[in-house]
């Protein structure tokens, strides 16, 4: 089977035109392309009146005639043989790893980076302990309304705590920018539809799935877990990490080495095992201090904080795709932006959900922070997007590891205080923010976020050189998507939580670099971005953890 890409067609092509352009690239007859499947769809809508279709193609051909076209074609690009894309285990069969009284690996976590941990450690006859702080996907979502609707936070279950982790209320996008020479992504998509998700992901370029599908998929991949002999506890915080102590090695001059042994949770039990996966979502600020507080190595890292930004879909579907808006093929539009400012201060669009809502995702009391969410569907009226500036711990928040996180505090606290005191928002037009007044009513664009704004002057949000960077990076936005800076579009504030504001180094063998035994993974640790990239770094501390096993 032959891997071709750079089939190019137009967006409202016939069916038969992609045999017939296979049929062309390679210079063969019709008879001789015995069949073909696709692999990935994207479109190039760089010319809104010419948008292409660009396929890559797995292509069967007679053995003898693969081997003539790849001969003919060796020094060309496009075709290859087609890779194998199919997972290998490191170790499968139970019996590849000790016997006797092995301890059962824990994975503390239950989102995207702990599900694809558990699941493959489950896969591998290990039989997991997971120990998520929140509740199963369905009460969360109760719980996570109940802010919504009526304002009351419940501070173990929301969005950002409980079963599927954050990226449940979000618009569940399933690309990355990770390397990926093993395929371990097309592993997580497989299995994602294995759950339940829509086979196009396997296909699309920029695949999503949308909150209320993935609550499916997470139910039927706990159910999986737990049919392979692990075991999945929910409303389990752990609230101490036991470690003793190791001799500093001659080449390594950190402090405080140790080797991981087990951890207590709030209801007073202790759990054994050396070998735990450290899950936890970026959100999970009380765990960052008790690992720092247990001698865990943790050095502060850079994020970004900002605004979501809420157009109508209609404006951005027009700006990106002219007379084709609205093509089924194409779906909602989104964007990716990015300006360097004059200060040197980058300012980006992060999490566009086309056709979605803006949603109040705090975790603590008395705090305001926004995010994105859409559903599959894609089609509320309006698309929003972050609009967030980055900021580093050297020039921004100096000293101890946790000062980022003791930043954003106090920014989701004045937003609070900013929106009501009742987990509204502050609010404001664009208009008037680029203005520099405050906005009293609202024009053609109603803001999605609920339980609701309070509009006003976001000037006062953030610190003045963010503001200084969105107001300058906006008017420029407006060039690349036309109505970007449109008078009546709604900034609503505050988008703080984008990444980890820590790091929990590790070897290259996935461990702490001081605390063996400890595998830091995901979103939390500060080794991934998004549902997808979390998921395989699940995998890969997942197999980290059974190749040390093997060397037991």
């Amino acid at each position: 089977m032959l891997r071709l890409n750079e089939i190019k067609l137009p967006l409202n092509h016939a069916e038969d035109e992609i045999a017939a352009a296979v049929v062309r690239k390679l210079q063969i007859s019709p008879e001789d392309l015995l069949s073909f499947s696709i692999f990935k769809r994207s479109y190039d809508a760089r010319k809104k009146g010419n948008i292409l279709l660009i396929y890559q193609l797995d292509v069967v051909l007679s053995k003898e005639l693969e081997l003539q076209v790849l001969e003919d074609f060796a020094r060309q690009s496009f075709v290859r043989p087609s890779p194998d894309t199919r997972y290998k285990f490191v170790a499968q069969a139970q019996q590849d790893f000790p016997s006797g009284q092995q301890q059962r690996p824990i994975v503390i976590g239950f989102g995207p980076c702990g599900i694809l941990a558990a699941l493959l450690l489950a896969q591998m006859g290990l039989k997991p302990i997971v120990l998520e702080r929140g509740q199963d996907v369905r009460q969360r979502s109760k719980d996570t309304w109940d802010l919504w609707r009526k304002g009351n936070l419940h501070k173990e279950s929301n969005v950002q705590f409980g079963e599927g982790g954050a990226g449940t209320f979000s618009d569940g996008k399933l690309h990355s920018q990770v390397k990926d020479k093993r395929h371990l992504g097309r592993k997580v998509l497989v299995e994602f539809v294995k759950a339940g998700a829509p086979e196009e992901i396997l296909m699309v370029s920029k695949p999503h799935i949308g909150t209320f599908k993935l609550v499916t998929m997470v139910e039927n991949m706990r159910a999986e877990i737990l049919r392979l002999g692990g075991e999945i506890r929910f409303g389990q915080k752990v609230e101490t990490l036991h470690r003793e102590p190791l001799p500093n090695s001659v080449d390594n001059e950190l402090p405080n080495q140790g080797q991981v042994t087990g951890l207590t949770l709030s209801s007073g039990e202790t759990l054994f095992s050396r070998h735990i996966v450290l899950a936890i979502g970026h959100s999970a600020r009380d765990s960052f201090q008790m690992l720092l507080d247990q001698g865990v190595y943790i050095e502060a890292k850079p994020f970004s904080i900002g605004f979501r930004i809420e157009h109508p879909q209609s404006v951005i579907d027009h700006a990106r795709f002219g007379e084709q808006a609205g093509h089924p093929i194409l779906g909602a539009a989104d964007y990716k932006l990015v300006h360097h400012c004059d200060s040197g201060r980058s300012v980006y669009s992060f999490c566009m959900c086309p056709g979605g809502t803006v949603v109040a995702a705090t975790s603590e009391e008395g705090q305001v922070v926004t995010n994105g969410m859409s559903q599959y569907s894609r089609n509320e009226r309006n698309a929003n997007s972050a609009i967030v500036v980055g900021i580093t711990p050297e020039q921004d928040y100096p000293g101890n590891v946790m000062a980022g996180i003791d930043l954003q505090r106090s920014l989701e606290k004045l937003a609070f205080k900013l929106g009501g005191e009742n987990y509204n928002a502050p609010a404001q037009l664009v208009g008037d923010f680029l203005q520099g007044r405050p906005s009293v009513d609202l024009a053609s664009v109603t803001p999605s976020y609920k339980p609701g704004v309070a509009l006003g002057d976001l000037s006062g949000a953030l610190p003045a050189y963010a503001i200084d960077a969105i107001r300058e990076a906006i008017p420029v936005f407006d060039k690349q998507i036309k109505g970007f800076a449109m008078a009546d579009a709604v900034l609503t504030g505050v988008e703080t939580r984008t990444s980890s504001p820590i790091c929990i180094r590790r070897a290259k063998d996935f461990q702490s670099i001081n605390s063996r035994g400890l595998y830091p993974a995901g979103e939390g640790a500060g080794y991934a971005g998004g549902i997808l990239s979390a998921a395989i770094d699940g995998i890969k501390v997942a197999e980290a953890l059974a190749l040390d096993l093997l060397e037991v």
